[in-house]
């Protein structure tokens, strides 16, 4: 149990050294910037039209293409939460989206 502590201890000391001004990466600003022009309702749209389409191919009985194209769905909404949380908290307050 104290082993547990110790490295639980000394993960949390390499964590707060590794970005101590909590910055955005390029990577991420990148997809944020891209992803903030979208309006939240696309993401919702696009999955329930993917939805829609799986639920057409299972009833065509085109099994193995529905299960593909359904597998879109939860991903999409993902990509929506966190397009929404980003619109509403932002990123790095101080530094301006590129363009």
């Amino acid at each position: 149990m104290n082993d547990a502590n110790t490295l639980t201890d000394s993960l949390k000391s390499k964590a707060s050294k590794m970005n101590p001004e909590r910055k955005e990466g390029k990577i991420a600003k990148a997809i944020e910037s891209q992803t903030s022009r979208l309006p939240s309702d696309f993401f919702l749209w696009t999955a329930g039209g993917v939805a829609l389409s799986a639920l057409v191919l299972k009833l065509c009985k085109r099994e193995h293409e529905a299960l593909l194209i359904g597998q879109w769905t939860a991903p999409l909404l993902i990509l929506g939460l966190y397009n929404k949380m980003v619109k509403q908290n932002g990123h790095d307050q101080d530094e301006p989206i590129p363009d």
